[in-house]
């Protein structure tokens, strides 16, 4: 079956794991060995090492690079000169010839000039605030900012700040609930499926 996306021709894309509807713009290089989703759109500048995962529906921004051992999944948004690490001590014509797992999960937004260290997960559907530095885990649905990034309040799906009132439950703008449940850190959202 024939696929049907779109490359500029000004883009090199050396891997042909890429699913319908994606669109490959100018001054893009996509190694071998890359698996693109569906209806994904890869702006301006943006190179992708052998062995990144990207799932649907992702954006990517213009100027970022994605190295291997990173993997997105779907519906996923990295904003302008985000950047990402695999390796934790660096050093030039050393290389450990393995690389630390990067995961950002379904959902989530990584703002503009956000720094994201290797080997960590950010939740889902959660949210990174301009210029941040991630140097550890994010949970699902937190709103993080800072150098280092650090909590500062729950959000929705649809990006708003959730409220939740005395029964631990909120409610979106699109209806979507949620469920806050307290432990001894800063405890979990999770969204209540109907």
């Amino acid at each position: 079956m024939e696929k049907d996306y779109f490359v500029h021709p000004n883009a090199l894309v050396e891997s042909d794991d890429i699913g319908n509807k994606t669109r490959i713009w100018a001054f893009v290089h996509v190694l071998k060995n890359v698996t693109i989703g569906e209806d994904c759109n890869l702006c301006d500048y943006v190179f992708v090492e052998s062995g990144v995962k990207i799932g649907s529906r992702v954006t990517i921004k213009n100027g970022i690079s994605l190295w291997e051992g990173l993997e997105i999944e779907d519906d996923v948004f990295l904003g302008p000169n985000a950047a990402f690490t695999n390796d934790m001590f660096p050093r030039s014509k050393r290389h450990s010839g393995s690389y630390l797992k990067t995961l950002l999960k379904k959902g989530a937004s990584v703002g503009a000039n956000a720094t994201v260290l290797c080997g960590i997960t950010l939740g889902k559907y959660c949210l990174i605030g301009a210029g941040s530095v991630v140097t550890r885990s994010v949970p699902d649905f937190a709103l993080v900012t800072g150098n280092p990034a650090k909590f500062r309040y729950w959000i929705a799906k649809t990006g708003e700040r959730l409220n939740f009132n005395s029964e631990n439950t909120a409610t979106d703008s699109d209806g979507n609930k949620y469920i806050f449940i307290p432990d001894d850190k800063s405890g979990t959202v999770k969204e209540q499926l109907n």
